[in-house]
């Protein structure tokens, strides 16, 4: 699975200038930290959304960090994760229930 953060997040955070991201081989725990954005706003944890093993990382985002907030659903993606549990990947949020979640709570 490719993880990243979301269009709605980088709203939040501004200009990303930096991304802390772990070695290929690291193993996640879900909902823990495993890196860290920095912003010109602020610095926020960036947390698993399943656990497993990192297989890859997007080394670009170490020259150029702005692909964040450019292309969070292309370029701008942070790493690839081999879950231990495929069946956790079903309990995860769509684009679309997302996005409605954001809309209820800003409405």
């Amino acid at each position: 699975m490719t993880v990243g953060i979301t269009s709605y997040a980088t709203d939040q955070l501004g200009d990303v200038v930096f991304v802390e991201l772990p070695a290929v081989g690291k193993r996640l725990e879900a909902m823990k930290p495993f890196g860290v954005v920095e912003a010109v706003k602020t610095v926020s944890d960036l947390y698993a959304p399943v656990g497993g093993e990192v297989v890859e990382i997007n080394t670009a985002l170490t020259d150029n960090p702005a692909l964040v907030n450019q292309e969070p659903f292309g370029k701008g993606w942070m790493l690839r994760i081999r879950a231990d549990r495929p069946d956790d990947l079903k309990q995860l949020l769509s684009s679309a229930d997302y996005e409605k979640l954001v809309e209820a709570q800003h409405a």
